[in-house]
């Protein structure tokens, strides 16, 4: 599963639609719906950010993806 799957999956799991994940990161809507659809290139900071309000930390996200490469 990609960053982007996990990211969009939370959110849905939160019942937070993409504008009131965007409100809640002061982030753009369009921001948000790239982000999830893989296009573009978000900072750590941004991504950092979006990770916060979901209640999760990159580093679990990092260390899932080497396993499922592995």
């Amino acid at each position: 599963m990609t960053l982007q799957d996990t990211m969009k999956e939370r959110r849905q799991t939160l019942s937070l639609s993409q504008k009131d994940l965007a409100e809640m990161t002061e982030l753009s809507l369009a921001t948000i719906k790239d982000i999830e659809r893989g296009k573009g290139n978000p900072s750590l900071g941004t991504v950092s950010r979006i990770m916060d309000i979901l209640g999760m930390e990159i580093v679990y996200r990092v260390r899932r993806t080497i396993a499922e490469e592995s």
